[in-house]
């Protein structure tokens, strides 16, 4: 019975996999092909451009994601966890924090993250529009009509975020498994009809055409990459499924139905080259243009609802690993604890999208943009797994570098290749990486300006606590809870408590939040108190950076050691720091501004922990940076 469960989980997770995790990479052959052979490209279609060009397909789906990412990088797991935040937090965990590497591999990873913040914006837009785009193919006519439709599909998507997707999620696997069945029978028809493209499975081809066209094949290089979007976010949904369920779905149906319908791709076009303005969408003639459109834009919302997933958990670590300010953050489903909806991401997402399809117009316009923000994201990933590969698994060196050295030349000569693209969409993602990149690093300083501030004027709590009790104020009745940062003094909020009501609650305790750098902490190790004496204590609570802060849960937890606590005589104080800027060190002008406006629009930490609104007292003070 045990071995039947366990056989039947593979199958549940694998076709969950299939649905969520493979919807980016699955959309690719709708628009790359198109997309290489651009005249803008300069890329002649003739056959043996045409076997080099699906060889280095065929190779690259192999290297890079079959090795890479599903051999490799997988193993690379943080706690079960995966992804460029959890990857960052794994690397920083494997060198001294006075490391000269820590600072800088704190950049890498934070620059991946916002590359992958741009990726997340392309990916609807693109897909979306790729898949409308058929009905052009259907009737010319109706070209006119494939933006205000790609707006709307976008818009209803966006909308529905905020009531989760545990309803019409159980369909994303089907859907997709469908997907990828008609990927391989259209490509397998048209191999039958065109048998020598399977010569492209040769890797000479691939050698040959980059060696005899050169800039050509390098230029032609930038639009390969769309074949491998999405291979990051078979990483980032680690956590979600396992590693077991992501490997059996890529090489039992995904990496098969894509290999095949690329080939197939390639035999359309060996017979009919006049097929290229749209070849996915006249693989079986007009009679299935209209089907094609129905299911691809089903694929494309599946693979949008994916990377709009993947954007509230990457916000939700950054927020937990001091990154960004605390946001509200919504729970969709009751029994699944990673199902969250973020409304300011969702809705300042949507709005980057619309102006990404509405600016650039077309897929082909938009495939520039996309493929920077890919290969800057794998880079970054295979920077990142080098250090977690040498200095956590203390592999030798040689071999830390034989591992990762021939992916890290790759992911360079792609990403070279999608940088010639910079002034034709490739901008844009940058743009947007670097903003983003800007408010991050901002809000990271800015919270160290306002802890230095704090240091600087804080007053030592056990010798604060030994000269109170000389002469003891008033003590009332209940218990008071302090919120006080990992390294504060005294808290605030007791200074203003003791000055402005001259009492003390009979039991007071100093609560601080440690965020460590892996993805989840026990229950058995998440809480910690040390007796201050006098009825104070210090209780340390840990989290990791996918654990959901929940302060009512965490006092239960208190109860085991010793420390009950009853919530109607409990009464949370809270110091509300209003930050000034003012001249002088710290940072520019306009980076302090930025900073102070983020942290008054940041969300209240009563509210970002779930402590009863009707228990928690506020106390305003202000802190100079």
């Amino acid at each position: 019975m045990t071995v039947q469960h366990k056989k039947s989980s593979l199958a549940a997770l694998t076709l969950a996999a299939v649905g969520i995790v493979y919807g980016d990479i699955g959309t690719s052959p709708l628009y790359t092909l198109k997309t290489i052979f651009d005249p803008e490209h300069g890329l002649v279609l003739n056959e043996f451009n045409l076997l080099g060009i699906i060889s280095l397909i065929f190779w690259g789906l192999t290297t890079i994601v079959s090795l890479k990412y599903v051999s490799l990088v997988l193993r690379a797991d943080n706690r079960g966890e995966g992804g460029i935040m959890a990857l960052m937090a794994l690397a920083l965990g494997s060198v001294a924090k006075n490391s000269r590497w820590h600072y800088w591999l704190m950049l890498l990873g934070v620059f991946g993250a916002t590359m992958f913040y741009g990726d997340s914006v392309i990916t609807p837009a693109i897909s979306v529009l790729s898949a409308i785009e058929g009905l052009e193919v259907a009737a010319p006519g109706l070209e006119q009509y494939v933006v205000p439709l790609t707006i709307v599909v976008l818009v209803t998507l966006y909308a529905v975020q905020r009531h989760g997707t545990a309803g019409i999620g159980r369909w994303f696997g089907p859907v997709m498994v469908l997907w990828f069945v008609a990927l391989a029978v259209m490509g397998l028809i048209n191999i039958a009809a065109a048998p020598r493209i399977l010569w492209a499975l040769n890797p000479l081809h691939a050698l040959r055409f980059m060696l005899e066209n050169r800039m050509i094949a390098f230029v032609a290089l930038g639009a390969v990459v769309l074949a491998f979007t999405g291979a990051e976010a078979l990483y980032a949904d680690m956590g979600h499924f396992g590693k077991r369920p992501i490997r059996v779905a890529w090489f039992l149906i995904v990496f098969p139905a894509l290999a095949v319908n690329y080939l197939g791709q390639g035999a359309l076009l060996l017979t009919h080259p006049e097929a290229i303005s749209n070849p996915f969408f006249q693989q079986l003639g007009a009679w299935s243009v209209y089907p094609l459109v129905v299911l691809s834009t089903l694929a494309t919302v599946i693979a949008s609802q994916a990377t709009i997933s993947g954007t509230f958990s990457m916000t939700k670590q950054a927020i937990a690993l001091g990154l960004l300010p605390r946001m509200r953050v919504m729970h969709t489903s009751a029994s699944e604890i990673g199902q969250i909806y973020i409304p300011a991401v969702n809705w300042l997402q949507l709005s980057v999208v619309l102006l990404a399809v509405i600016g650039f117009g077309s897929s082909d316009k938009l495939a520039g943009a996309y493929g920077i923000a890919v290969t800057a994201t794998m880079l970054a990933t295979t920077f990142l797994t080098f250090f977690v590969i040498r200095f956590r698994w203390h592999l030798p060196l040689w071999l830390s570098f034989a591992s990762t050295g021939f992916f890290i030349v790759i992911d360079i000569l792609l990403f070279s290749a999608c940088t010639l693209k910079l002034f034709h969409g490739g901008w844009f993602p940058l743009l947007l990486a670097i903003i983003l990149f800007t408010v991050m690093l901002t809000w990271k300083r800015g919270r160290e300006l306002v802890f230095q501030n704090l240091q600087k004027h804080a007053i030592p709590l056990e010798d604060f606590l030994s000269s109170l009790f000389v002469a003891p104020p008033t003590r009332v009745y209940g218990t008071a809870i302090f919120l006080r940062g990992e390294s504060d003094g005294v808290p605030h909020a007791l200074l203003h408590n003791l000055s402005h009501n001259k009492v003390l609650h009979e039991r007071v305790v100093f609560f601080t939040v440690h965020v460590v750098e892996e993805p989840f902490v026990a229950e058995a190790e998440q809480v910690k108190v040390t007796d201050l004496g006098h009825q104070c204590y210090q209780l340390n609570v840990y989290y990791g950076f996918k654990d959901e802060p929940d302060i009512p849960r965490v006092l239960a937890l208190c109860e085991c050691i010793g420390l009950p606590f009853e919530m109607m005589e409990t009464s949370f104080f809270i110091a509300r720091q209003t930050v000034i800027s003012t001249p002088g060190a710290g940072m520019a002008t306009w980076r302090e501004h930025l900073f102070v406006t983020m942290s008054r629009n940041a969300r209240g930490a009563a509210d970002y922990y779930q402590i009863p609104t009707n228990r928690v007292i506020e106390l305003g003070t202000q802190v100079e940076i």
